[in-house]
C-alpha cells in the first residue's frame, strides 16, 4: 500500500469519525480527505508534478496532516522540515532538495523568505494564516479554488514518499529517502507489535520528525484520533489526558521528564493512562521508575532512526519490561550486533547494531558516498553501539561517535549518565569527551542541577566513584541551566563537546 491510500482505507473501514483535534476544533477523517484532495489539486495546478519535492515547515497543526496527505496524493514528495531550524539550515535544505514549493505558516514565513533571498531557485510559498507576502499563496485560498479531484498519478510502493533531512550534527544534513513501502510497512508492523486497540492519542511529537509522522500513520491504520499540540506544555497534555481519556501516547524523554517534574500533576485525573512509549533519545532508568511510580503507568522504551522509517524495536505489552532495554524487534525487522569486521558478536558483548527489513531506506538523496557508508550487503549500519541479551532484548549502549577512549580504555557515556541522573540534586546530565594530550580524551560531565541545590563538582565526582572505577568517572564537571537539544529532544553532544572544550583547561 502507498501513503496516499491510508486515508481512503481508513474511511472505508471506520466510516466518519473525529480524526484530528486542535485548539478545541475537531476535524473528521472525511474533512481531512476533502482538504487533502483540494490541496493536491491545487498543487498540480501550480505546476507540481510527480516526484517534485514540497517542503512543509511549520509547527504542529491539522494543516501539516492535510499537507502531507495532499502532497502524496498529488504524486509529489514530502520534505518535512523542523520550523525551529536556523535560516541557513532551511536554506540548505531548500537548495539541496530542489523543492518546488514550501508550505509554511504566518509566523515562520519571514524565515522562509529570508532563506530564499540568496537563492536563485525560488520555490512557490504557500502560507497557512494571514498573508505576509503578496507573492505567496494562501493555503485555504488554494483549497477554496480547487474543488476538483486531483489528477491520478501512477505510483509504485518503492517510489520515494518522503525525504527527511537528518539533524546534521556530524556535518551537512543528509536527505534520507523513505519510500511508501518503508513507511507503510513500519506503521503496519508497529500496529502488529503493539495491538490494534482504537482510541485517542496525544500528538505532541513534532510531525516534521519521522517519529511523529509514523504515529499519525499508525492512527490512520487503527482508526484512532490525535489531539495535536503546536508545542509541548505539561498542563495542556494533562488536561487532554483527563478530557479525552487518553490510554497511551508516544513521547521523548524530555517530555517525560517535564511531566514528571510538573508540580500540579496530581490535580488531573490521569487514571485512563495505561502506557507511554518513549523513543528518539535514551531514557534514564531513574526517570523511568519515577514516572511509572507517579502516574502508575508502564513506560515502554523503544529504538529507531530516520533511516529505518523509524521504528526498529520496542516493548510490546505482552512481554516483561526490562528497564534500560529498548525491547525486541518489531515484526519484519531483523537486527544483529557485529564487530568492526562485520562478524556477529556473542550475546552480552558490545558491537555495532545493524538492521534489515522493508523499513530500511534505499539511501540518501543524491549522496552515493554516504549511502555506501551505511548500507552494506542489505544491512543498515546504524552507528549505534549496542548489546543483545540471551532473551533477544536490545540495549543501546551509546552512539559510536560518542564513545570516549581514555588512556586506551573505552568509556560509554550512558553508563556515567545513568549514575549522575540518580543523584537527588541533579535534573539531568550528559557526558562528553574532549581532547587531552596525555590521555587522548578526558571525560566531562555537563550537569543541570535542581533549582536552589548546593551542588559542587567534587561531590558529583565522588558520587560517581561510589559506583564506577576511578578511571571511568568524570575528570571535570560543568554546570549549565539547560542542555542543548534538537527539535525532538535529543541532546546535542556536538555542541556540548565544543562548549566543554572552550570552557575547561586540562592540566
Amino acid at each position: 500500500m502507498k501513503l496516499k491510500d491510508l486515508l481512503q482505507t481508513n474511511i472505508n473501514k471506520f466510516k466518519e469519525y473525529p480524526f484530528l483535534y486542535h485548539n478545541e476544533r475537531a476535524f473528521t477523517n472525511l474533512e481531512t480527505l476533502k482538504y487533502s484532495d483540494q490541496l493536491a489539486s491545487g498543487l498540480q495546478r501550480l505546476g507540481i508534478e510527480k516526484g517534485d519535492r514540497v517542503i512543509v515547515c511549520m509547527p504542529n497543526c491539522p494543516e501539516v496532516i492535510f499537507s502531507y496527505q495532499g502532497i502524496t496524493r498529488s504524486g509529489a514528495i514530502i520534505v518535512p522540515v523542523m520550523f525551529t531550524l536556523h535560516t541557513k539550515e532551511i536554506q540548505y535544505i531548500i537548495q539541496d532538495s530542489g523543492a518546488k514549493a514550501v508550505i509554511t505558516s504566518t509566523q515562520i514565513a519571514p524565515n522562509i523568505e529570508k532563506a530564499l533571498d540568496e537563492l536563485t531557485h525560488k520555490p512557490k510559498v504557500i502560507i497557512v494564516g494571514e498573508q505576509v507576502d503578496e507573492r505567496a499563496y494562501n493555503f485555504y485560498g488554494i483549497l477554496k479554488n480547487n474543488e476538483d479531484q486531483p489528477s491520478e498519478t501512477s505510483s509504485d510502493p518503492d517510489d520515494t514518499a518522503v525525504i527527511l533531512y537528518t539533524s546534521g550534527t556530524t556535518g551537512r544534513p543528509k536527505g534520507v529517502l523513505l519510500t511508501h513501502r518503508n513507511l507503510y510497512s513500519n506503521a503496519l508492523n508497529s500496529v502488529k507489535h503493539h495491538g490494534t486497540e482504537r482510541g485517542t492519542t496525544i500528538g505532541v511529537l513534532p510531525l516534521a520528525h519521522v517519529f511523529g509522522l509514523t504515529v499519525s500513520n499508525i492512527c490512520l491504520l487503527t482508526g484512532s484520533s490525535i489531539i495535536i499540540f503546536s508545542k509541548f506544555d505539561s498542563r495542556e497534555v494533562l488536561e487532554a489526558i483527563e478530557k479525552y481519556k487518553v490510554k497511551s501516547f508516544s513521547a521523548v524523554p524530555a517530555m517525560i521528564h517535564a511531566l514528571q517534574a510538573f508540580p500540579e500533576s496530581d490535580k488531573y485525573d490521569t487514571s485512563s493512562l495505561e502506557w507511554v512509549g518513549s523513543g528518539s533519545a535514551p531514557l534514564p532508568i531513574a526517570l523511568l521508575h519515577a514516572f511509572q511510580s507517579k502516574f502508575n503507568v508502564e513506560v515502554l522504551e523503544g529504538y529507531g532512526l530516520s533511516e529505518a522509517a523509524p521504528i526498529v524495536t520496542s516493548h510490546p505489552r505482552n512481554i516483561p519490561v526490562k528497564p534500560g532495554s529498548v525491547g525486541i524487534p518489531i515484526p519484519g525487522v531483523k537486527i544483529k550486533i557485529v564487530d568492526d569486521c562485520g562478524e556477529d558478536v556473542p550475546a552480552g558483548d558490545i558491537g555495532e547494531l545493524i538492521v534489515s527489513g522493508e523499513n530500511v531506506t534505499p539511501g540518501y538523496y543524491q549522496n552515493e558516498v554516504e549511502t555506501n557508508k551505511v548500507l552494506k550487503n542489505g544491512w543498515l549500519y546504524t552507528g549505534d553501539l549496542a548489546m543483545m541479551d540471551t532473551d533477544g532484548y536490545l540495549y543501546i549502549v551509546d552512539r559510536k561517535k560518542d564513545l570516549i577512549i581514555r588512556g586506551g580504555f573505552n568509556i560509554y557515556p550512558r553508563d556515567v549518565e545513568e549514575i549522575l541522573n540518580r543523584h537527588d540534586k541533579v535534573v539531568e546530565a550528559a557526558v562528553v569527551g574532549i581532547p587531552d594530550e596525555r590521555m587522548g580524551e578526558e571525560m566531562v560531565a555537563c550537569v543541570v542541577a535542581k533549582p536552589g541545590a548546593d551542588l559542587e563538582e567534587e561531590e558529583l565526582i565522588q558520587y560517581c566513584q561510589q559506583f564506577l572505577a576511578k578511571n571511568k568517572t568524570p575528570r571535570k564537571v560543568i554546570f549549565l541551566e539547560t542542555l542543548p537539544r534538537n527539535g525532538v529532544g535529543k541532546i546535542l553532544k556536538t555542541r556540548l563537546r565544543q562548549q566543554a572544550a572552550d570552557t575547561i583547561t586540562l592540566s
